[in-house]
């Protein structure tokens, strides 16, 4: 891939910038298939970044250089592309819009201070792009939008603006309106609402500029009052509407300068008609991007605290600052080796300067408390797979380093003699487990060391070693997660299988019952000799083990009596039916024989296990499953068919209410069988046309319906038997 992307021509060199007011970073979010990358790749070659624009179905772009990526023909990881515009260096972010890899989502918000929101004129928009803006309200990141595919032959522009409108809210307006060719279909222009100036691209990029023709100005009158009249009401000069009601003219200088204070501040969100192909409206989009959208000097740097945790002074995007920079993205680079890219919120990080890497509170996802002092021999300015290497990178600027021995996604990089923290960035849960195991023992150790890189560059990803099953988990976010990570292990070299994943159940007795356990061993010399007899009985669930002493006489003396606990713990352990912990019961040793030669710590542990074996032949033995409480959120349309297929998967409904954060959706509380919750996150968005998610927490254990119960004492009984 990177000769792929080598070919396709750099031009220049790396924008290298001094002053944090000369950057903007910018996250280029849509749901799968809207045109992102496509849209990206046509910006960098409108700019000059590239003599020529890539293809995604050839796997040519600059952003989809992952393997993975031109394998499934979408993005699956986030990519970093600078493009330089008028002095201003523009760090645009693409992500994967497929909901598998929202992780490098977030992680593109986290580096980015404005957010471009792309929709697609052909297929619209999904539930879950509504919600990210909703959540970018939530942190006032300002927003734009590009309306795109203008060429394809069902785009709509006024009905997919008018879904945006209704989606998005208030302040989602057009700055230009698309022109149609004389063929009625195809876009060949946009007309510029403030400015009243047709921009004409029939000839090529860049486009002819001209006043509009007569019949044009009627059709733009009234979009063009609307747009002026929510510009003007975002203007910090109250008496701009009252003059502007009053029939002044205000001069297009005052509303392009208040139009960019608004967007800015994030309560303006122009739309932009754009065409990839063409690249109408591509000049548009920039000027956008670079005159509208925020630098970082406006941007509050995320909270800090020393290593300890206490909090320390609240910085500012200060290139003269104390160091703090924030792994957002690592991958494993063939070549390469280890690539993280970073933002850097605080000072100036210069190659071979002593900085110190801590990373803290991913613990319980496989990325253990670390810290480290080390030296980045260079930096570089990413261009999709392509690292060229600049002297420096400011506060508010992104740049990639190499061969870092310790550096996470996550992680902060801090100076050496002041080392801080940033806490990491909220992470969604993964909810589907992928059970792997090495198909030879030679590939155990590759597996191993692949897992590794993967969990360090990914945190979305959870690595569980599950001591109750045996079983190594990776837990993803999706099917196509999963599909990713398994060919990325494959690649580095390990030969895995999958096998299905088996949820840890426990067992317990139904019903009280005796055993009577005796190892007798007696041929010449030293024997093993010791009798026990024992009383189980149930207790209610979650109280646990309890051994109780009635010896009465000193028939098992009173120092073997420990022996013949540890040896009824022991074989509660191994399970008694179907291999999986005992749970619940109250043992009590009652009986037994000793012999005062042969008895002896190991012969009663082999007793007490004998007699807990025999209780359970004859008595009444249950299997208890996981139950975990689900909370599903969901819109409002799908609440039936949610709870209809709880109900299926002996789910029991607590109730539903409406969701807090409004957007006409519900919140559904159930608690269902963990077994029956393996897919759930696949098939509750198959479900919800993609737009339901759940959490999941586990409450206690329940009995297993006894037919269920049956199916899993045969398959072990089979298992052992082979």
């Amino acid at each position: 891939m990177a000769q792929k992307v080598q070919e396709k021509g750099f031009t220049g060199t790396a924008p290298v910038v001094d002053d944090p007011g000369q950057v903007r970073n910018v996250v280029v979010v849509g749901h799968s298939g809207s045109g992102k990358t496509t849209l990206v790749e046509a910006l960098l070659a409108a700019t000059g970044t590239i003599s020529r624009a890539g293809s995604v179905t050839e796997g040519t772009t600059v952003t989809d250089h992952d393997p993975a990526a031109v394998k499934q023909q979408r993005s699956v990881t986030l990519s970093c592309a600078p493009l330089l515009h008028d002095g201003v260096k523009v760090n645009l972010l693409d992500t994967p819009g497929y909901a598998d890899f929202v992780g490098e989502l977030r992680a593109g918000l986290r580096a980015a201070d404005a957010a471009l929101f792309v929709v697609s004129a052909v297929d619209g928009m999904d539930a879950a792009t509504g919600a990210l803006w909703e959540e970018c309200a939530h942190v006032g990141m300002p927003r734009a939008v590009a309306i795109t595919r203008l060429d394809h032959h069902r785009a709509d522009f006024d009905e997919t603006l008018q879904t945006c409108q209704e989606v998005f809210g208030d302040n989602v307006m057009p700055l230009y309106l698309p022109m149609l060719g004389d063929d009625g279909s195809s876009v060949e222009g946009l007309i510029g609402l403030i400015t009243q100036q047709v921009f004409d691209y029939s000839a090529g990029f860049p486009p002819q500029v001209r006043d509009p023709d007569p019949e044009h100005l009627p059709a733009i009158e009234e979009s063009r009052n609307i747009l002026l009249e929510g510009i003007i009401a975002e203007s910090e000069d109250e008496t701009l509407m009252e003059r502007y009601l009053g029939g002044e003219v205000i001069e297009t200088r005052v509303i392009v300068d208040d139009l960019e204070k608004a967007v800015a501040r994030g309560t303006f969100y122009p739309v932009v008609p754009v065409c990839s192909e063409t690249r109408v409206g591509l000049d548009a989009l920039v000027d956008v991007l670079v005159n509208g959208f925020p630098s970082p000097l406006e941007h509050e740097v995320p909270p800090v605290t020393d290593v300890e945790g206490e909090p320390h002074a609240p910085l500012r995007c200060d290139p003269r600052g104390p160091l703090v920079a924030e792994v957002v993205k690592t991958t494993i680079d063939p070549y390469v080796g280890r690539v993280s890219l970073v933002r850097v919120f605080s000072g100036t990080l210069r190659p071979e300067q002593p900085v110190h890497i801590s990373g803290h509170g991913m613990g319980e996802r496989g990325h253990p408390d670390h810290d480290a002092d080390e030296r980045f021999g260079h930096l570089f300015s990413p261009l999709g797979a392509n690292l060229r290497e600049v002297p420096h990178a400011v506060a508010g600027d992104l740049v990639a380093v190499t061969k870092s021995g310790s550096a996470e996604t996550g992680d902060t990089i801090s100076g050496k003699d002041e080392p801080l923290l940033m806490a990491p960035w909220e992470m969604p849960e993964p909810l589907l487990p992928i059970a792997v195991v090495a198909h030879t023992r030679s590939d155990e150790d590759a597996l191993a060391k692949n897992l590794g890189r993967l969990v360090a560059g990914d945190p979305t990803l959870r690595l569980e070693r599950n001591a109750e099953t045996h079983q190594l988990v990776l837990w993803c976010m999706g099917e196509a997660h999963a599909d990713v990570v398994l060919d990325r292990l494959r690649g580095g070299g390990a030969e895995i299988d999958t096998e299905p994943v088996r949820v840890a159940l426990r067992e317990t007795f139904g019903a009280p019952s005796q055993g009577h356990g005796r190892h007798v061993k007696q041929s010449g010399g030293h024997g093993q000799y010791a009798v026990c007899d024992i009383k189980v009985e149930p207790l209610p669930r979650g109280t646990g083990f309890e051994f109780v002493d009635k010896i009465v006489g000193g028939v098992v003396p009173h120092n073997y009596i420990p022996s013949v606990e540890k040896g009824v713990r022991t074989q509660m352990e191994r399970g008694m039916v179907a291999g999986y912990p005992v749970v619940d019961v109250r043992v009590t040793l009652f009986d037994g024989k000793a012999h005062s030669v042969d008895s002896s710590d190991a012969a009663f542990q082999t007793a007490g296990a004998l007699a807990l074996r025999e209780a359970a032949e004859q008595g009444q033995t249950t299997l208890l499953e996981p139950i975990d409480e689900v909370t599903i959120r969901v819109p409002d349309e799908f609440v039936g068919t949610v709870m209809s297929d709880l109900s299926g998967r002996r789910g029991r409904v607590l109730g539903n209410e409406p969701d807090p954060a409004g957007h006409e959706r519900t919140l559904v509380r159930a608690e269902v069988p963990a077994t029956e919750l393996i897919r759930y996150t696949v098939e509750l968005r198959a479900m919800t046309s993609g737009s339901g998610t759940f959490s999941r927490a586990f409450v206690r254990h329940d009995p297993m319906p006894a037919h269920l119960a049956e199916a899993v004492k045969k398959e072990h009984a089979g298992a052992r038997s082979s």
